[in-house]
Protein backbone atom coordinates (compact mmCIF):
# COMPACT_ATOMS: atom_id res chain seq x y z
CA UNK A 1 0.00 0.00 0.00
CA UNK A 2 1.34 3.11 -0.79
CA UNK A 3 1.81 5.70 1.51
CA UNK A 4 -0.33 9.38 0.36
CA UNK A 5 2.14 11.46 2.33
CA UNK A 6 4.84 10.56 -0.37
CA UNK A 7 2.46 12.34 -2.54
CA UNK A 8 2.27 15.90 -1.00
CA UNK A 9 4.08 19.34 -1.35
CA UNK A 10 6.43 19.29 1.12
CA UNK A 11 7.46 23.28 1.62
CA UNK A 12 10.03 24.31 3.70
CA UNK A 13 8.40 28.12 5.81
CA UNK A 14 11.40 30.23 6.68
CA UNK A 15 10.26 32.98 9.71
CA UNK A 16 12.65 35.96 8.94
CA UNK A 17 12.62 39.21 10.13
CA UNK A 18 15.05 42.49 11.14
CA UNK A 19 12.87 43.64 14.09
CA UNK A 20 14.91 41.05 16.82
CA UNK A 21 14.97 42.63 19.67
CA UNK A 22 17.89 41.09 20.95
CA UNK A 23 20.09 41.39 17.90
CA UNK A 24 18.21 43.31 15.47
CA UNK A 25 19.14 42.63 11.76
CA UNK A 26 20.99 39.15 12.32
CA UNK A 27 19.28 37.33 9.35
CA UNK A 28 21.30 39.45 7.22
CA UNK A 29 24.35 39.89 9.09
CA UNK A 30 27.10 38.74 6.68
CA UNK A 31 29.84 36.14 7.55
CA UNK A 32 32.38 35.52 4.70
CA UNK A 33 30.56 38.15 2.54
CA UNK A 34 27.30 36.18 2.72
CA UNK A 35 23.99 36.84 4.67
CA UNK A 36 23.34 33.97 7.74
CA UNK A 37 20.01 33.35 5.72
CA UNK A 38 22.42 32.74 2.56
CA UNK A 39 23.81 30.12 4.63
CA UNK A 40 20.21 28.75 5.61
CA UNK A 41 18.82 28.45 2.01
CA UNK A 42 21.61 27.07 0.28
CA UNK A 43 21.49 24.15 2.62
CA UNK A 44 17.70 23.45 2.30
CA UNK A 45 18.19 23.74 -1.34
CA UNK A 46 19.95 20.55 -0.45
CA UNK A 47 17.44 18.64 1.47
CA UNK A 48 15.60 15.89 -1.58
CA UNK A 49 12.38 15.77 -0.26
CA UNK A 50 11.54 19.32 -0.05
CA UNK A 51 9.35 20.80 -3.13
CA UNK A 52 9.61 24.67 -2.10
CA UNK A 53 11.23 27.25 -0.12
CA UNK A 54 9.34 30.59 1.32
CA UNK A 55 10.85 33.01 3.38
CA UNK A 56 7.71 34.44 5.65
CA UNK A 57 8.47 38.13 6.41
CA UNK A 58 6.65 41.10 7.78
CA UNK A 59 5.09 43.75 6.22
CA UNK A 60 7.20 46.08 8.02
CA UNK A 61 9.45 48.64 5.97
CA UNK A 62 12.92 47.33 7.60
CA UNK A 63 11.84 43.75 6.05
CA UNK A 64 11.64 44.99 2.54
CA UNK A 65 15.75 44.24 2.86
CA UNK A 66 14.45 40.87 3.47
CA UNK A 67 12.47 40.87 0.38
CA UNK A 68 15.41 42.45 -1.79
CA UNK A 69 17.62 39.37 -0.79
CA UNK A 70 14.59 36.53 -1.79
CA UNK A 71 14.61 38.41 -4.84
CA UNK A 72 18.24 38.20 -5.15
CA UNK A 73 18.74 34.68 -4.57
CA UNK A 74 15.01 33.72 -6.78
CA UNK A 75 13.63 32.72 -3.46
CA UNK A 76 10.20 32.91 -2.89
CA UNK A 77 8.73 35.14 -0.06
CA UNK A 78 5.36 35.96 1.79
CA UNK A 79 4.78 39.24 3.74
CA UNK A 80 2.43 39.05 6.53
CA UNK A 81 1.65 40.28 10.26
CA UNK A 82 4.79 40.61 12.70
CA UNK A 83 3.13 39.56 15.66
CA UNK A 84 0.52 36.80 14.33
CA UNK A 85 3.56 34.75 13.13
CA UNK A 86 0.95 31.63 13.19
CA UNK A 87 -1.65 33.68 10.59
CA UNK A 88 1.83 34.79 8.67
CA UNK A 89 2.91 30.62 8.02
CA UNK A 90 -0.37 29.43 7.73
CA UNK A 91 -1.23 32.32 4.47
CA UNK A 92 2.63 31.71 3.74
CA UNK A 93 1.55 28.14 2.86
CA UNK A 94 -1.50 28.71 1.64
CA UNK A 95 -0.07 31.09 -0.72
CA UNK A 96 2.56 28.40 -2.47
CA UNK A 97 -0.10 25.55 -2.28
CA UNK A 98 1.89 23.44 0.22
CA UNK A 99 0.47 20.21 1.77
CA UNK A 100 2.85 19.99 4.30
CA UNK A 101 4.87 22.32 6.19
CA UNK A 102 8.51 22.21 7.11
CA UNK A 103 9.23 25.48 9.30
CA UNK A 104 12.46 26.46 10.45
CA UNK A 105 13.44 29.42 11.51
CA UNK A 106 15.45 32.16 10.41
CA UNK A 107 18.21 32.07 12.55
CA UNK A 108 19.60 28.59 12.27
CA UNK A 109 21.73 29.19 9.61
CA UNK A 110 23.85 25.77 10.46
CA UNK A 111 21.00 23.26 9.80
CA UNK A 112 21.56 19.83 9.37
CA UNK A 113 20.87 18.42 6.03
CA UNK A 114 20.02 15.11 6.93
CA UNK A 115 18.73 16.11 9.77
CA UNK A 116 15.58 18.16 7.85
CA UNK A 117 15.77 15.09 5.88
CA UNK A 118 15.13 12.27 8.74
CA UNK A 119 12.61 14.24 10.37
CA UNK A 120 10.33 14.80 7.15
CA UNK A 121 10.92 10.94 6.37
CA UNK A 122 9.86 10.28 10.34
CA UNK A 123 6.63 12.32 9.64
CA UNK A 124 6.15 10.24 6.20
CA UNK A 125 6.50 7.06 7.78
CA UNK A 126 4.27 7.29 11.03
CA UNK A 127 0.78 8.00 11.53
CA UNK A 128 0.78 11.40 12.32
CA UNK A 129 0.20 15.18 12.22
CA UNK A 130 2.99 16.55 13.72
CA UNK A 131 6.70 15.22 13.47
CA UNK A 132 9.66 17.37 15.21
CA UNK A 133 13.14 17.07 16.58
CA UNK A 134 12.82 20.05 19.06
CA UNK A 135 10.39 18.96 21.63
CA UNK A 136 12.17 16.84 23.43
CA UNK A 137 16.25 18.53 24.10
CA UNK A 138 18.56 16.38 22.29
CA UNK A 139 19.83 18.06 19.47
CA UNK A 140 21.96 21.30 19.59
CA UNK A 141 19.67 24.32 19.52
CA UNK A 142 19.83 25.67 16.25
CA UNK A 143 18.92 21.87 14.67
CA UNK A 144 15.18 22.80 15.14
CA UNK A 145 12.54 21.24 12.44
CA UNK A 146 8.89 20.73 12.63
CA UNK A 147 6.72 19.00 10.03
CA UNK A 148 2.97 19.26 9.93
CA UNK A 149 -0.33 19.21 7.63
CA UNK A 150 -1.21 22.57 6.30
CA UNK A 151 -4.73 21.26 7.09
CA UNK A 152 -3.56 20.72 10.82
CA UNK A 153 -2.15 24.49 11.11
CA UNK A 154 -5.81 25.77 9.78
CA UNK A 155 -7.41 23.73 12.79
CA UNK A 156 -5.30 24.60 15.19
CA UNK A 157 -5.58 28.80 14.15
CA UNK A 158 -9.73 28.09 14.48
CA UNK A 159 -9.25 26.60 18.08
CA UNK A 160 -6.41 29.41 18.85
CA UNK A 161 -7.73 32.58 21.02
CA UNK A 162 -4.43 33.52 22.75
CA UNK A 163 -1.38 36.25 21.32
CA UNK A 164 0.84 33.75 22.92
CA UNK A 165 -0.20 30.95 20.60
CA UNK A 166 -0.61 33.36 17.33
CA UNK A 167 3.40 34.13 18.23
CA UNK A 168 4.90 31.15 18.59
CA UNK A 169 3.12 29.02 16.02
CA UNK A 170 3.22 25.25 17.06
CA UNK A 171 2.69 25.53 20.62
CA UNK A 172 -1.60 24.63 20.73
CA UNK A 173 -0.78 21.52 18.53
CA UNK A 174 2.20 20.90 21.15
CA UNK A 175 -0.40 21.48 23.93
CA UNK A 176 -2.90 18.97 22.51
CA UNK A 177 -1.49 15.58 20.92
CA UNK A 178 -4.64 13.99 21.53
CA UNK A 179 -6.09 16.39 18.49
CA UNK A 180 -2.83 16.30 16.56
CA UNK A 181 -0.99 12.80 17.04
CA UNK A 182 2.97 13.85 17.45
CA UNK A 183 5.69 11.59 16.82
CA UNK A 184 9.37 13.04 17.92
CA UNK A 185 12.88 12.63 15.99
CA UNK A 186 15.53 11.41 18.91
CA UNK A 187 19.67 12.76 18.47
CA UNK A 188 21.61 9.99 18.44
CA UNK A 189 24.60 9.85 21.06
CA UNK A 190 27.30 11.32 19.05
CA UNK A 191 24.63 14.00 18.11
CA UNK A 192 23.32 14.49 21.86
CA UNK A 193 24.07 18.07 23.21
CA UNK A 194 21.00 19.93 24.00
CA UNK A 195 22.87 22.90 25.73
CA UNK A 196 24.43 23.91 23.20
CA UNK A 197 23.60 27.24 21.31
CA UNK A 198 23.73 26.86 17.26
CA UNK A 199 20.72 29.55 16.54
CA UNK A 200 21.77 33.59 16.41
CA UNK A 201 19.28 35.10 19.24
CA UNK A 202 22.33 37.13 20.74
CA UNK A 203 25.84 38.49 19.71
CA UNK A 204 28.04 35.79 21.19
CA UNK A 205 26.00 33.15 19.12
CA UNK A 206 26.66 35.11 16.26
CA UNK A 207 30.30 35.02 17.17
CA UNK A 208 29.97 31.42 17.17
CA UNK A 209 28.43 30.78 13.90
CA UNK A 210 31.01 32.81 12.95
CA UNK A 211 34.03 30.72 14.33
CA UNK A 212 32.44 27.00 12.81
CA UNK A 213 31.73 29.05 9.10
CA UNK A 214 35.04 30.07 9.23
CA UNK A 215 36.69 27.01 10.49
CA UNK A 216 34.39 24.33 8.40
CA UNK A 217 33.00 26.07 5.54
CA UNK A 218 35.48 26.80 3.03
CA UNK A 219 36.70 22.96 3.31
CA UNK A 220 32.66 21.74 2.66
CA UNK A 221 30.13 24.41 2.53
CA UNK A 222 27.37 21.57 3.86
CA UNK A 223 29.37 20.21 7.14
CA UNK A 224 26.95 18.82 9.45
CA UNK A 225 26.18 18.63 12.94
CA UNK A 226 28.76 16.06 13.77
CA UNK A 227 31.33 18.33 12.03
CA UNK A 228 30.13 20.90 14.26
CA UNK A 229 29.97 19.08 17.46
CA UNK A 230 33.34 17.50 16.92
CA UNK A 231 35.17 21.05 16.06
CA UNK A 232 33.77 22.11 19.62
CA UNK A 233 34.05 19.55 21.61
CA UNK A 234 38.05 20.70 20.28
CA UNK A 235 37.33 24.41 21.27
CA UNK A 236 34.78 24.08 24.58
CA UNK A 237 36.37 27.37 25.24
CA UNK A 238 33.72 28.64 22.26
CA UNK A 239 30.70 27.60 23.52
CA UNK A 240 30.12 29.85 26.25
CA UNK A 241 27.10 31.62 24.58
CA UNK A 242 25.45 28.31 26.11
CA UNK A 243 25.67 30.05 29.79
CA UNK A 244 23.46 32.70 28.41
CA UNK A 245 19.34 31.94 30.35
CA UNK A 246 16.78 31.80 27.27
CA UNK A 247 13.31 31.48 27.28
CA UNK A 248 12.52 28.14 25.13
CA UNK A 249 9.07 26.93 25.72
CA UNK A 250 8.96 24.48 23.24
CA UNK A 251 11.40 22.24 24.59
CA UNK A 252 11.30 19.17 27.36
Amino acid sequence: MKNKKNNLKYVAIIEARMTSSRLPGKVLKKILGKPLLYYLIERLRRVKSLHDIVIATTNNASDDLIEEFALQNSINFFRGSEQNVMKRVLNSAEYFNADVIVEITGDCPLIDIEIVEQTINMFKKNECQYCANRFYATYPIGMDVQVFYLNTLKNSYELVKSKYDKEHVTSHIIRNPKLFPHTYLIAPESLTWPELVLAVDEQEDFDLVKKIIMSLYKKNNFFNCLDIITLLKKNLDWTKNSKILRKNPMRK
